[in-house]
């Protein structure tokens, strides 16, 4: 992980890749659209009569980048129509790789031409986004975002603000550098930070070293703060994600493994308590 992520000094939603798109998952993105789609579709036109390569640059100059059609990179030789192919290739890698481009754009190409890609191509895709923090996954061959901005938003909130919350937003970093690490990520271990944030707001907030959430709950209750129900949801879930799938304790044959969506939803979670908290400390 890179200093400026390690340090909070690049914002989460560039770590997350929330609208957004760096290098390392624009190369990666691109380096699979050509050689699982590009390139083979290129290859099928030498073996079959069928020109798809053909096919796929009309759609796009028609209904993608809506382009005059004769502005098209085709040409027409002994009766039949081809594409110049050095030509569309260049084309398209010019589009993915402009600065000009927004990073939805590439999304959208991408998205476009999946009707395109085989069931193992999408897989791989997904893969990819996994891997490279993207906040977004292929679902029914749609690209659909799995982390909003207002989460986002959300954990950026409770990370700023007065030093007095420094030992918090300590344990929040360390939360989302995990989520953002790219490199065998333990996730178990974002979880436990996002709930030491959450015990180190309470000690502040109680003004008591020792004070647990459960007496930082029933204060909030007693000053009709938080209504019962709301407490006991807390609890339960404060609960599980302390105490189950070896988060407190080592790590049992039958725990559940834990991965980003689950730790994604334990800091989001946890995140929001800090902000209400916070909100009734003003």
């Amino acid at each position: 992980m890179r200093f400026s992520e390690r340090n909070g000094f690049k914002p989460i939603k560039e770590q997350l890749q929330i609208e957004n798109i760096d290098i390392d998952l624009k190369n990666s993105i691109w380096s699979l659209f050509l050689e699982s789609y590009l390139k083979k579709i290129e290859q099928y036109n030498y073996n079959s009569n069928e020109n798809k390569l053909l096919k796929y640059c009309y759609e796009l100059w028609l209904n993608f980048f809506k382009i005059p059609i004769d502005k098209a990179p085709v040409y027409s030789s002994s009766g039949r129509t081809y594409v110049n192919e050095e030509v569309f290739f260049k084309f398209i890698r010019d589009f993915f790789f402009s600065n000009s481009t927004m990073w939805y754009e590439i999304y959208d190409l991408i998205e476009y031409s999946s009707k395109y890609f085989t069931p193992e191509t999408i897989i791989t895709f997904n893969k990819i986004f996994e891997r490279e923090k993207s906040a977004y996954r292929f679902i029914d061959n749609k690209i659909i975002a799995i982390t909003s901005k207002e989460e986002i938003e959300e954990i950026e909130e409770a990370i700023a603000g007065n030093t007095i919350f420094n030992s918090v937003n300590d344990h929040l970093k360390a939360a989302t550098n995990i989520l953002s690490e790219k490199n065998n990520p333990i996730y178990r271990n974002s979880i436990k930070e996002s709930i030491s944030a959450v015990e180190s707001l309470c000690k502040i907030y109680t003004n008591n070293d020792k004070a647990t959430l459960g007496e930082t709950l029933s204060i909030l209750e007693k000053n009709n703060q938080l209504h019962p129900a709301l407490k006991k949801s807390i609890s339960s879930l404060y609960g599980y994600a302390s105490d189950g799938a070896g988060i407190r304790h080592g790590l049992k044959e039958d725990d559940i493994v834990i991965d980003f969506h689950e730790a994604k939803f334990i800091l989001v979670v946890c995140v929001s308590f800090i902000n209400y908290l916070k909100s009734k400390m003003i």
